[in-house]
C-alpha cells in the first residue's frame, strides 16, 4: 500500500526532478574519477575532458529518453547503476585518444573497465530482485554494453595487438540495427536468452584481457578471433530464430487472409 501511495503521488515533475539528480551525481563522480586518474594514473586531462564530455551528451540523450516514458514510470536503482556504469564507460572511451600510448595500455583502464563490467552484472539482478525491470531499462542497459563493447574493440585495435578486424566485435549490433532497417523481420522481439547474455559478457571480459599490460599480441589475437567466432554464431543463431519466425508468420498471414 505504501509504494502504491509513493507511485500515486509520483508526479511528471517529480520523476524527471529525480532523473536529472541522478544524472547530475553522476556527472560529479564521474569527474573526481576522472581527476583520480589524471593526478595519480598519468592520463591526460584530454582524456578525462573528453570522456566527461562523451557522458554529458550521453546524460541529456538519456533525460530525454526518460522524459517521454509513460507515468508513472520512476528512474529506479537499476537505471542509477546503468546510469554509473555509463560515466565509467565515458571515461574509458576518452582513453581513445591516446592512440596506442598510456593509457590505452594501463592497470588503471583495466580496472575502470573490470568495474563496468561488473555493475553490468549488477543492474540486472536489481531489476529482477526489486522488480524494477522495463522496456526503458532494458534498452539502456542494451545501449550502454554495445558501447561499451565498441570502445574495447576500438581501444584493443589502437594497441597494435589486433588487426582492424577486432572492430567487427564492436560494430557487430549497430550492424544488425542497419539490417534491421532494410529487413523489418529482423526488429522482431527475441526470446529471453541466458546464451546471448553469456556472449554479451565474454566479449567485455574477453577485450578486456587483450587490453592487459603483459598480454602478448599473439595471445590478443588468439582470443580476439575466439570472441568474435562465438559472437557470429549467436547473432546466426538469433537471425535464423527470426527468419524463421518470420515465415511462421507470414504463413499464418497469407491462411487467414484465404
Amino acid at each position: 500500500m505504501t509504494h502504491l501511495s509513493a507511485v500515486a503521488r509520483s508526479t511528471p515533475g517529480s520523476r524527471q526532478g529525480e532523473t536529472l539528480v541522478s544524472i547530475l551525481t553522476v556527472a560529479a563522480l564521474t569527474a573526481v574519477l576522472g581527476g583520480v586518474l589524471a593526478q595519480h594514473a598519468g592520463w591526460q586531462g584530454r582524456y578525462v575532458l573528453a570522456g566527461w564530455l562523451a557522458y554529458a551528451v550521453l546524460g541529456c540523450t538519456v533525460a530525454i529518453a526518460a522524459s517521454l516514458r509513460p507515468a508513472p514510470a520512476r528512474f529506479g536503482l537499476a537505471n542509477q547503476v546503468t546510469l554509473l556504469r555509463a560515466g565509467l564507460v565515458c571515461l574509458a572511451g576518452g582513453a581513445l585518444l591516446a592512440s596506442g600510448q598510456a593509457p590505452s595500455i594501463s592497470w588503471s583502464l583495466a580496472g575502470l573497465i573490470a568495474a563496468a563490467l561488473g555493475l553490468d552484472a549488477l543492474d540486472g539482478w536489481l531489476a529482477r530482485r526489486l522488480g524494477l525491470m522495463s522496456a526503458f531499462g532494458a534498452r539502456f542497459d542494451i545501449e550502454i554494453d554495445a558501447l561499451l563493447l565498441l570502445i574495447l574493440a576500438l581501444l584493443v585495435w589502437q594497441t597494435g595487438r589486433v588487426d582492424a578486424w577486432v572492430l567487427a566485435i564492436g560494430l557487430m549490433r549497430y550492424g544488425f540495427v542497419l539490417a534491421g532497417r532494410i529487413r523489418p523481420w529482423l526488429r522482431a522481439s527475441l526470446p529471453p536468452s541466458r546464451r546471448r547474455k553469456a556472449v554479451c559478457v565474454q566479449q567485455g571480459v574477453t577485450l578486456l584481457i587483450c587490453l592487459l599490460p603483459p598480454v602478448t599480441a599473439t595471445l590478443a589475437g588468439a582470443a580476439a578471433a575466439l570472441a568474435l567466432t562465438t559472437l557470429l554464431l549467436s547473432f546466426a543463431l538469433d537471425i535464423h530464430w527470426l527468419a524463421r519466425h518470420a515465415t511462421t508468420t507470414s504463413g499464418r498471414a497469407l491462411v487467414e487472409d484465404a
